[in-house]
């Protein structure tokens, strides 16, 4: 029979306290929802219906996971170095500004060549602006918490004067003009109005990379070390300096990608606050992908397809503010989650208690 210790560390333990935290809060949102004096088998089928009903619905969903994915993958990736960057946010602005400030001017080059240099852009903005925090810490010791939120703003701010200064273009929302057609990436399909953003690949590709540094590198190895115990890492040799700049470089960069693929896939230009809090969902994508690139890449999904469902709740008289407090109930469990373990290990007990009965009740017979 498996201990109590041995049920915790198996593998599987990972993928099921996500799903029933899921369950869990999807049956709490549904008592939220039977109290504001609506149906919640309604709801829900509405919120299906909403996120897979039709081929605009996975346009939609699709277009929404592409950067949930990127920010997820920028969030988690610093989780597991023990670096708390809570500043996806202003990274994928900053992606969006060098993708633009890059792609204006390539109309003339090919899209072979221009695609991958406005990429290239957008990482490295990112990449930048997440390394002065990861600097900030290395060397001064500053919280990568505050430091990565107070970028954030700066971002924000310098994204907002841009649009309405030397970027501005046109009347109404302060925007930039639309990045050269050279640059900008084909959809997979296109749908009405709508279009499924080859972006998508790029996305899924940037989580199996990270799977495999995380997994089958030295780099990967030492991230990991410098986040399990850092003190640890630093006896055995590794530079807890060097890694955390690192860290922060790379998680910066998978953020940068997002601000760059929403630009040229999604809007072909930046506005202010075009990333829509979707670097701050990165945070809620990594708890529930348990930091693994290959889980987050299924969180994101579960995200976004809350995020296309939401909409459609509301026709039928639902707040899309459900949509916000399932995914906090998620999170609630998911980072508790010494409560659902708990269960699982009391439900499993009982199981083996059941068995033990049968096998001496059968003896006796």
């Amino acid at each position: 029979m498996a201990s109590n210790s041995s049920i915790l560390k198996s593998r599987w333990i990972s993928f099921l306290v996500p799903l029933l935290a899921i369950l869990l809060s999807l049956v709490i949102a549904a008592i939220i929802i039977l109290s504001i004096g609506q149906n919640p088998i309604k709801a829900y089928s509405a919120m299906i219906e909403g996120a897979f009903g039709s081929r605009l619905s996975w346009a939609d969903n699709i277009t929404k996971m592409t950067s949930l994915l990127l920010a997820g993958l920028a969030v988690g990736f610093g989780f597991r170095a023990g670096v708390f960057n809570i500043g996806a946010e202003g990274q994928m602005a900053m992606g969006g500004i060098m993708a633009v400030t890059v792609g204006l001017g390539l109309g003339n080059v090919p899209p072979a060549i221009a695609i991958p240099i406005t990429i290239l852009a957008g990482m490295a903005g990112g990449a930048f602006w997440a390394s002065i925090a990861g600097w900030l810490k290395a060397k001064t010791g500053a919280h990568e918490v505050i430091t990565t939120i107070m970028l954030n703003w700066i971002a924000y701010h310098i994204t907002n004067y841009l649009v309405s200064g030397p970027f501005a273009v046109g009347a109404g929302v302060p925007k930039s003009p639309e990045i050269a057609k050279s640059a900008q990436l084909p959809p997979l399909l296109t749908v009405q109005a709508s279009s499924i953003p080859s972006g998508i690949i790029i996305a899924i590709a940037a989580a199996i990379v990270i799977y495999i540094i995380l997994e089958k590198t030295t780099t990967g190895y030492e991230v990991k070390a410098v986040g399990f115990n850092p003190y640890a890492a630093e006896y055995g040799g590794i530079s807890i300096s060097k890694n955390i700049v690192l860290t922060m470089a790379i998680s910066g960069a998978l953020a940068g990608l997002a601000g760059a693929l929403e630009v040229m896939c999604v809007h072909h230009r930046i506005f202010g606050a075009f990333t829509s809090d979707r670097g701050f969902d990165g945070i809620t994508i990594a708890l529930i992908g348990q930091n693994n690139p290959i889980g987050i890449i299924f969180s994101a999904f579960l995200i976004s397809s809350l995020r296309a469902g939401s909409n459609a709740m509301q026709t039928i008289g639902v707040p899309d503010d459900i949509i916000v407090v399932i995914q906090g109930i998620i999170i609630f469990f998911v980072a508790a989650d010494r409560i659902i373990k708990t269960w699982i290990i009391k439900i499993s007990n009982i199981g083996k208690k059941k068995t033990i009965e049968n096998i001496e009740g059968g003896e006796e017979a």
